[in-house]
């Protein structure tokens, strides 16, 4: 945890091995829930179901937190409205992001 945050710090989510796409994509279920503050378990969510709309519930202020934590801990910036839309459509789409950038 970040001192006198409810945050978890960047590296519990770093993966020494992004070619492991499970692994990425519990990390980033995991990235999500607690940036996005969502009250729900990473095993609920499918890593193709919508992330806006779907059991999550993201909105757009939850799209910017996620875009500036990606940045932050892969070092992949999404860039653009397009782009963001497209990265975030669901855990797949932005597990892709991140490896085809990275």
């Amino acid at each position: 945890m970040i001192e006198g945050s409810d945050q978890l710090e960047p590296a519990a989510f770093e993966m020494t091995n992004t070619d492991d796409n499970a692994a990425l994509s519990q990390a980033l279920k995991e990235l999500i829930i607690v940036e996005c503050d969502k009250d729900v378990s990473a095993d609920s969510v499918t890593n193709d179901e919508p992330l806006f709309g779907g059991s999550l519930d993201l909105d757009s202020l939850d799209a910017l937190q996620l875009c500036m934590a990606v940045k932050r801990i892969y070092g992949v910036r999404i860039q653009g409205a397009t782009a963001a839309r497209k990265a975030l459509k669901s855990i797949d789409t932005l597990a892709e992001t991140i490896l085809k950038k990275s």
